[in-house]
């Protein structure tokens, strides 16, 4: 089955999006982009507003990917608690990657407002719930870990919770206030008219197929012409392909996979995250939901690692919604989907300066909404060589390819049956 993004309930919604011409002949920028993902589009956004000349290119259109289909849910901060980050990076820049994330999805609400884009932006918070009683004691601590750095964060005991979500099965929660969610291909397509109107060139249908350098320059090559640009970024995350040699290897395009339900009956809409935060379970597997502005439940979680496009091949994220609520079994899906995120060893984002004029960008591990959005303006501020690559918020490493990385299908479908089997004999 090829990949499509067309049973999304965003694209279900949308209107008919103008398409972005394909590459054709010689073309010239001071800049090139590969990727029409959250990550290139702000990035060529901040680099057209700076008066620089920039062209991106998309292997489909813009949002195709995982910034058109993931579950909509804008989330503060990295994987880790700050602290770790601090141990990880050193007291400068662990304090300064600590900053940027943790403020990404105020960086992104500034932008969505800034530019005027319509894509349903809320920002009612985000719960980390602890689905196990033996994860609550970690979920507690995080709390006063982003606590102890001044962050607006506060714990919900057990006996609370289920006036906060609809259900009892929690064992406690933290709520970061500053977390919300938006309807990610709106913002996406808004992102890519932005970008457009302040004059950076965006050509659809356009995947690079090769990436030379000669003379102080790079040259890339589609199917029908040729970019050549001083300076290059490579922003693909999941779609990640061999254009960078040993790139693809340095990273997992995990399928992560999402359900709609019809909207609900008014009495289920109420008792579902009232207060109309979103939620991510603290597990051994992750889930995350949320309700969206026409009360459909938006639920997503690990399912094949194949596309799909019917609810029928997502029996255990169905599963899991009808435990919490039997109720939304009458209601039922309106479509499912799924997508590639990029997920890295050390689950934290990566940033290569690969060669001299050449940076390379994946990694957000299901937090890209916000951070890849965020991470625009620096990134676009060291293309423009206002910066270094060293003082970007996200410390650059070298590229370091997976061992066995041939097997990875194999290995996270074990890692996901032996989570669900270890889950299922807990409390």
């Amino acid at each position: 089955m090829d990949e499509t993004a067309r049973t999304s309930i965003y694209a279900l919604d949308a209107a008919t999006a103008p398409a972005y011409p394909p590459l054709s002949g010689e073309a010239k920028a001071d800049i090139a982009i590969v990727g029409g993902g959250y990550t290139g589009l702000s990035t060529a956004l901040h680099l057209a507003e700076a008066g620089h000349a920039v062209t991106l290119l998309e292997a489909h259109q813009p949002g195709w990917g995982a910034s058109g289909r993931n579950g909509g849910q804008l989330n503060p901060g990295l994987k880790y608690d700050p602290s770790s980050i601090v141990r990880t990076f050193g007291k400068e820049k662990g304090e300064a990657a600590v900053a940027f994330a943790w403020s990404s999805v105020e960086r992104t609400a500034h932008l969505i407002r800034r530019l005027g884009i319509d894509c349903e932006l809320r920002l009612n918070g985000t719960l980390r719930a602890a689905a196990k009683a033996q994860d609550a004691a970690a979920v507690r601590r995080s709390q006063e870990d982003m606590a102890g750095f001044g962050m607006p964060v506060e714990w919900i005991g057990r006996d609370e919770l289920p006036g906060v979500v609809g259900h009892p099965r929690y064992h406690g929660a933290f709520l970061d206030r500053r977390g919300g969610d938006l309807d990610p291909l709106r913002y996406s397509r808004g992102l890519a008219e932005a970008a457009a109107r302040a004059g950076a060139t965006i050509h659809g249908d356009s995947r690079a197929l090769r990436l030379e350098r000669d003379k102080g320059a790079w040259t890339l090559t589609t199917a029908a012409g040729t970019l050549r640009a001083a300076r290059v970024l490579v922003c693909c995350n999941g779609y990640t392909d061999d254009l960078v040699p040993g790139l693809r290897r340095a990273l997992v395009p995990v399928f992560s996979s999402v359900l709609a339900s019809r909207p609900l009956p008014v009495k289920l809409a109420a008792a579902i995250l009232p207060g109309r935060q979103v939620l991510y379970e603290s597990g051994l597997v992750t889930v995350y939901y949320r309700v969206d502005h026409r009360n459909r439940l938006i639920i997503g979680g690990r399912g094949p690692m194949r596309p799909i496009a019917s609810p029928d091949r997502l029996g255990p994220v169905a599963r899991h919604a009808f435990d919490l609520w039997p109720a939304l079994a009458e209601t039922g899906w309106e479509t499912a989907w799924n997508g590639r995120v990029a997920v890295t060893t050390d689950h934290m984002p990566h940033v290569h300066e690969v060669s001299p004029g050449l940076i390379a960008v994946y990694g957000y591990n299901g937090r890209g909404v916000a951070l890849a959005s965020a991470l625009g303006k620096p990134l676009a501020a060291c293309l423009a060589g206002e910066i270094a690559a060293a003082d970007l918020p996200i410390p650059p490493s070298a590229v370091r390819p997976i061992r066995f990385h041939r097997f990875w299908p194999v290995g996270v479908h074990a890692t996901i049956a032996w989570s669900r089997l270890r889950n299922a004999l807990t409390k």
